[in-house]
């Protein structure tokens, strides 16, 4: 653990206390300036500043002791930034309850003068919003001083049999990550890499030893088990961080559960972590945001319509186009359409046409320009394009009818991806995992290297959702997409 990372993570509770100490008296004058309840005016109480010192300060001190119960001042700089913020909110909220009953049934106990319930609600909404603020501000000084290198970053040594361009994708993603420094790596044979060589167990010992790293990540074993042990021994006696890569069935590892058979203490894989309970929740969340986008949305829609059909009227507005979900069945994903008529594939729409030119052309043009490895595809330079196609496909906008898809409920706003019935006739079997629950709006493959992935990588990470499902990571990939369709990243 560096020095500045226990600093970064310890001024967090003064400042914190600081912000909900002034919270109370700014929201107090908040209040006597306007409730900000339109065509209401309710009473004015004044409550002193010698009054709410005492007050505020006792408030503060247990804010701050929630806060540290739930580990919201964890020495690991990291962490999910996303998931400090809801907890922030969460904890914020579970607060004001608790400190709204408090209030109100104790009164005249510890205390004599009335609080004003919209200072209570204002006192929560300003804190949460300037802890938030306060932990967004710290993290871009932090990031900003290990760029300049005034800050020490994580020192990180690679253990790998790989060739470089093999973990390539790995030395870009650490490379990238403003904590950490990849410094040296060890390996039975030298890469063309500017990363400093290691080539036998006791050179590496000695690092450990002088404690030039910091953490030690294992892609892949080079070394017998005794090595291995004497390695992470060292690892734990000079207090150097131990990772590897997981691979697959690390990963399925993590959903596993301690359950008995009998009397047999067993450890159980589960097959996904989306429980009945979460289906329910997943889909009414599902229900709500799209009915609400859809609505929002509709206007945008009839621009989109118009301008299609003012270019290629001879055919319909909605591109369909059949994948598979969940349990192998079948349905149309819908797309504004952004090819000519006659170049769609019309197996969507009731067409019968055994010898479809336009499928047949559409193979061609695979062939000849997809710059993806099949199954998946994607043309380059494709002719068969409108010339709204540029600014629909630039945006996503042509993806936005897949909101009908999530209302009728056979896509969710985030799974897997659909894929098309050629390209399933292609899984290999594990890759069979993708179609047991709905596909997606948005995916994780969608937020992680997009067209540049290959199918293993993107089924991959579809499996790792369905293994690791949670709500948190939902949030997460959604914003992400945000980000993605705005920034063109």
């Amino acid at each position: 653990m560096k020095k500045h990372e226990i600093i970064f993570s310890l001024i967090k509770a003064p400042l914190d206390a600081i912000i909900i100490f002034f919270a109370f008296f700014l929201a107090r004058n908040l209040r006597e300036i306007n409730d900000f309840i339109p065509g209401i005016q309710l009473e004015k109480h004044i409550l002193t500043n010698e009054y709410l010192i005492y007050f505020a300060l006792f408030w503060s001190i247990l804010y701050i002791s929630i806060f540290s119960i739930h580990k919201l001042y964890s020495l690991k700089i990291n962490s999910s930034k996303i998931k400090e913020f809801l907890d922030i909110i969460l904890y914020s909220i579970y607060f004001f309850l608790f400190y709204s009953v408090f209030i109100y049934f104790w009164k005249w106990f510890f205390y004599q003068v009335e609080i004003p319930r919209l200072v209570i609600i204002f006192t929560t909404i300003i804190w949460a919003i300037w802890v938030i603020f306060q932990r967004i501000i710290l993290n871009k000084i932090q990031n900003i001083l290990l760029n300049k290198k005034i800050l020490k970053k994580r020192k990180i040594i690679l253990i790998t049999n790989k060739s470089e361009a093999e973990i390539k994708h790995i030395l870009k993603d650490i490379s990238q990550a403003s904590i950490y420094e990849l410094v040296w790596y060890i390996n039975k044979n030298k890469l063309d890499s500017k990363l400093k060589y290691l080539w036998d167990l006791d050179e590496l010992l000695k690092i450990l030893q002088k404690r030039e790293i910091d953490e030690i990540l294992l892609i892949d074993n080079i070394f017998d088990n005794n090595q291995l042990y004497k390695i992470w021994d060292f690892s734990r006696i000079y207090w150097i961080n131990y990772r590897y890569l997981a691979n697959s069935f690390d990963i399925n590892k993590i959903n596993t559960e301690v359950s008995l058979i009998n009397k047999i203490p067993v450890i159980e894989i589960r097959n996904t972590s989306i429980t009945p309970y979460s289906r329910v929740l997943k889909r009414s969340f599902d229900l709500i945001c799209s009915s609400i986008l859809i609505i929002l949305l509709f206007p945008f829609f009839i621009i989109i319509w118009l301008l299609i059909k003012l270019e290629d009227s001879g055919g319909p507005i909605i591109y369909k186009n059949l994948r598979i979900w969940q349990s192998w069945r079948k349905f149309n994903l819908y797309k504004f359409r952004y090819l000519r008529w006659k170049y769609c594939i019309k197996e969507s729409y009731w067409i019968e046409n055994k010898n479809d030119e336009a499928l047949e052309f559409e193979k061609k043009l695979i062939e000849k320009n997809s710059t993806r490895k099949w199954p998946l595809y994607k043309i380059k330079n494709d002719p068969r394009k409108t010339k709204i196609w540029n600014f629909i496909e630039k945006y996503s906008i042509d993806e936005l009818p897949q909101l009908f898809n999530v209302f009728l409920w056979n896509m969710s706003l985030v799974w897997p991806r659909p894929h098309q019935p050629r390209e399933v006739e292609k899984y290999e079997i594990y890759q069979m995992r993708v179609l047991t629950i709905k596909p997606w709006i948005t995916w994780l493959a969608q937020v992680n290297g997009r067209d540049n992935n290959s199918f293993e990588k993107e089924v991959n990470l579809d499996i790792f959702y369905i293994e690791n499902f949670s709500f948190l990571l939902d949030l997460k990939i959604f914003l992400k997409t945000l980000n993605i369709v705005i920034n063109r990243k």
